[in-house]
């Protein structure tokens, strides 16, 4: 078997696994977001080796996506980091075979402290599932693993099962990409989303002409101005705009005359503005729906104060 086959078949058992999740789900799937959904509290993930690592992703996906939560190491529990919980808080405990010791020694403090708990096993039967609220059942037939004994296909269920908790609740909160954003600041998202027109715009030796300005000078003035256009203006009011590729077309349509052309000839007229304080997906909407480069950025009086194009939205 090549290297390349190996890689498809563990796709396959993999994939076959993932499916068969919901066949597994039962009320406690449904049980278990709600009772996450109302709680007051943080929802802690719980689990060692590699269950543990799963878990981290598990933590990380819910903090991201509006649910308080962390990640706790059950043998660090046991020793003094108990007292991170509180009562209000939900726990997700994670063991495959549902008889890992450091896990199940954690049941009978959240037992005592009256938290609710969420298992994720593979074994309906197991001591977890027997001593948790809620049982979310990850069972898999077979592991990608040729000797069945390294955590493949069972880690990936576990994965799973993670990602459909985070997603439902994230459809029970109706969580925006503007909340996934406040949470991501530094991500691309992020920055689109929070970041306004304003902090980005070009406001310096803007290229700007009147309406009688002759071609000569206004090919100059784009290109000085490297923006690719020139505003016109007319008492400082926005009358036109004219790019680059005005200037080719008109020397297409205009070549006896060109040279005679004044601003008023080449511009287009009500060019596309945004308000300075817009947020840069509304840029990049504006600029999408009306396929453009590039937008005029003004203030409440509809006065220029600077160009705002794509590149500079880091899309």
């Amino acid at each position: 078997m090549s290297i390349k086959e190996i890689a498809k078949q563990v796709f396959e058992i993999e994939s076959k696994e993932i499916l068969n999740l919901s066949n597994l789900l039962t009320n406690d799937f449904e049980q278990a977001v709600q009772a996450v959904y109302d709680s007051k509290g943080k929802f802690i993930i719980c689990g060692m080796g590699k269950s543990g690592l799963i878990g981290r992703k598990i933590a990380a996906t819910f903090a991201s996506t509006g649910t308080p939560s962390f990640f706790l190491h059950p043998g660090e529990a046991y020793h003094g980091d108990l007292g991170m919980i509180e009562k209000d808080d939900i726990v997700l405990l994670i063991s495959n075979s549902g008889e890992t010791d450091e896990v199940l020694k954690v049941i009978p403090f959240l037992k005592n402290q009256g938290n609710i708990i969420i298992s994720m096993s593979g074994n309906p039967s197991s001591t977890l599932a027997k001593n948790t609220n809620y049982h979310l059942n990850i069972f898999v037939q077979k592991e990608a693993c040729p000797l069945q004994l390294a955590p493949t296909s069972s880690t990936t269920a576990s994965l799973v099962m993670g990602d459909a908790l985070a997603v439902a609740l994230m459809k029970l909160r109706d969580f925006k990409d503007k909340d996934f954003a406040q949470f991501h600041p530094g991500g691309s998202l992020g920055r689109r989303l929070l970041t306004k027109v304003k902090n980005v715009m070009k406001k310096n030796d803007l290229p700007i002409c009147n309406e009688i300005e002759n071609i000569k000078n206004i090919i100059h003035i784009i290109t000085d101005g490297k923006c690719g256009l020139v505003v016109v203006v007319n008492n400082f009011e926005i009358i036109g705009i004219i790019t680059d590729g005005d200037i080719r077309r008109a020397m297409e349509s205009n070549e006896n005359n060109f040279f005679s052309l004044q601003a008023k000839d080449l511009m287009s007229k009500n060019p596309k503005m945004i308000n300075l304080n817009e947020k840069l997906t509304t840029a990049s909407d504006l600029m999408n729906d009306n396929k453009v480069n590039s937008l005029l950025v003004v203030d409440d009086q509809s006065r220029l104060l600077g160009i705002v194009q794509m590149y500079d939205l880091g899309i």
